[in-house]
């Protein structure tokens, strides 16, 4: 079963913008925030925020690759590995 979203009103988030933050920080879990009634924004916590930017830049990354096979480039495995690994690398820190 799925959990369902936690939503915040802008003007709760407003008169208790500590409390949510924290809340978002030590669950993971995003909080969407409405406006009037209707979805605004989403806040994630740092964390939550940088995998994902990590899992976006392998995304690109596969999709730049894809387009390489499509367009005849090729290289050697061992380069590849070793540029993931570079990468994998710098992305923990």
């Amino acid at each position: 079963m799925s959990r369902a979203p936690k939503i915040v009103p802008i003007s709760d988030l407003r008169q208790n913008a500590s409390h949510v933050v924290k809340s978002v920080s030590s669950s993971r879990e995003p909080v969407f925030i409405t406006q009037r009634g209707r979805a605004a924004a989403v806040l994630i916590s740092m964390a939550a925020y940088e995998d994902s930017q990590r899992e976006l830049d392998v995304l690109r990354l596969l999709a730049r690759g894809e387009k390489e096979i499509e367009a005849g480039i090729g290289h050697e495995l061992s380069d590849v590995l070793k540029e993931t690994d570079r990468f994998l690398e710098a992305s923990k820190s």
